[in-house]
């Protein structure tokens, strides 16, 4: 990757009006703020549809392909003619703060629609025909997906009547039929959120900034590709699941992390090439410049625990595709713009393999200052070039968060004897992001949080637990740009500006 720097601020935490951050006029805004600033680039988190079940997690999608309808703007929607300022304009108080996911949907819905129903008055429906015909690959189902979990009200696939549960052909097409308008309101969304994405990418392309998207390694169970790709999955004959996902104990967890989400059949996915995988890339590839893929050890080997059982604990170890995967994907993308989440307990083979595609792999400074401050991989004068360093992600704490709440006491002498002089909660965030910037790591990608300085209530996401989390919004845009200008200071000063000719370090 081009040396350089950029943020890390997912799209429902921008302001804006109507509950949560969207691809409207303050997306637009973002962009050219990260201009003005010199970045490279801006990463996010995942753009899938999300639910309650899941708690609105970005990482527990109902489908790999879709994108979320609660990110479509309600003023593009006017401007496209699809609503009307009147049909805006009666809105509930939303917080300005936090994402409050049952008060959007209900506002969102609504307006959604009303853009339907004056969408069916329209006659010419070609770009809408031509969308849907380029992604028939997944929209489809899909569609059909969302609309069967509404009939069934909210069961599991697994739970449907049989024939809906096994795909019967027959019973598919006559319920496309049955529900034909239904199908079509999904899909419509999906073409809103398409047209407004890919605005938001063209105007990010001509201000030079390069867009990192984010893919989950696994799928969820319930969602779309689960049910359209069964044969693709560890199910049995009425398909329940057989394993699940997860990570064994270690420091963290005495029992481990069982995630429950469905184990790939890599052989049978190796009889088609890697088909599915190499369709998840292209469609994903095609809206972003670069996608982090998380829990990348993942494709070496995968901790695969029965399905029975309620822990991590009595889960194995078993090897993924290794290098046939990557191989394979080589026929179909010249260079795979992929980033290796390569967090916790990384074995020697996994480094190996990222070296050997060029993938680059991450740094979090939170993570560098406990035990063996010689040889922490985490310590920036142990970092090589092709890394992306962070003083944190979307599932740490803030650096202030981190130095007031977690941080023990030996850390904070650490980062303070690294740093050269004393540290407080009210100066961490710029010592750590000071500390990235001036690595030799190609690319330094910090938090909009910890750029502002914010505490623990600026706090994305806690592993582990399930209420308060994906809510985090910027109140205002107003301070931002009297910050922003010390970024772009620093951005200077260690040779990281959009456009730069030769490192200078």
């Amino acid at each position: 990757m081009q040396r350089g720097s950029g943020i890390l601020l997912h799209v429902t935490s921008l302001p804006s009006e109507y509950g949560i951050g969207d691809l409207g006029p303050q997306a637009h805004r973002w962009v050219d703020l990260l201009q003005q600033a010199k970045q490279t680039y801006w990463q996010i988190l995942p753009l899938n549809p999300t639910d309650s079940v899941n708690h609105h997690s970005p990482y527990s999608c109902i489908s790999a392909f879709a994108g979320n309808p609660l990110l479509i703007s309600p003023e593009q929607l006017v401007d496209a003619g699809f609503l009307t300022r009147e049909d805006i304009q009666r809105t509930p108080e939303f917080s300005a703060e936090h994402v409050d996911y049952s008060q959007v949907i209900s506002f969102k819905k609504k307006i959604l629609a009303a853009a339907y129903r004056r969408f069916k008055k329209v006659k010419d429906k070609a770009d809408y025909e031509q969308f849907c015909a380029a992604n028939d690959y997944w929209l489809n189902d899909f569609a059909l997906f969302v609309v069967l979990k509404d009939h069934y009200k909210g069961r599991v696939w697994s739970a449907w009547p049989q024939k809906m549960r096994d795909r019967d052909p027959a019973a598919l097409e006559e319920t496309n039929k049955k529900f034909f308008q239904k199908i079509h309101e999904v899909k419509f969304y999906q073409y809103l959120f398409s047209k407004q994405w890919g605005a938001l990418k063209k105007s990010a392309e001509q201000k030079g900034i390069k867009i990192i998207g984010d893919i989950p390694i696994y799928v969820n169970y319930d969602s779309s590709d689960t049910w359209t790709h069964r044969d693709l999955f560890k199910l049995d004959a009425a398909g329940n699941l057989l394993f699940v996902g997860g990570v064994p104990p270690d420091y963290f967890s005495k029992t481990g992390q069982r995630w429950g989400n469905p184990i790939y059949r890599w052989d049978r996915l190796k009889e088609t090439d890697y088909a599915w995988w190499v369709k998840r890339l292209a469609h994903n590839i095609g809206m972003f410049d670069y996608v982090r893929i998380d829990h990348f050890r993942g494709f070496l080997q995968y901790w695969e625990i029965p399905a029975d059982e309620k822990t991590a604990v009595n889960g194995r170890w078993v090897d993924g595709p290794r290098d046939d995967f990557f191989t394979a994907l080589l026929k179909y993308f010249p260079q795979i713009p992929v980033i290796a989440e390569d967090m916790g307990i990384i074995t020697p083979d996994v480094t190996e393999l990222m070296e050997r595609f060029g993938f680059p792999g991450m740094k979090v400074l939170l993570f560098a200052f406990g035990d063996d401050m010689q040889k922490n991989p985490y310590l920036p004068h142990n970092y090589k070039n092709n890394f992306l360093v962070y003083t944190g992600t979307h599932d740490n704490n803030t650096a202030a968060g981190w130095f007031e709440e977690d941080a023990r006491s030996q850390e904070k002498a650490n980062l303070a004897q690294y740093s050269g002089h004393e540290i407080s909660p009210a100066t961490v965030a710029g010592d750590l992001v000071a500390l990235a910037m001036r690595s030799v790591a190609d690319v330094a990608m910090i938090p909009l949080q910890d750029i502002l300085g914010l505490g623990k209530e600026a706090r994305m996401n806690t592993p582990g637990t399930l209420k308060g989390n994906w809510q985090w919004r910027l109140a205002s845009e107003v301070f931002v740009f009297k910050v922003m200008k010390n970024i772009l200071e620093l951005t200077e000063s260690t040779d990281r500006q959009q456009g730069r000719k030769e490192c200078k370090c």
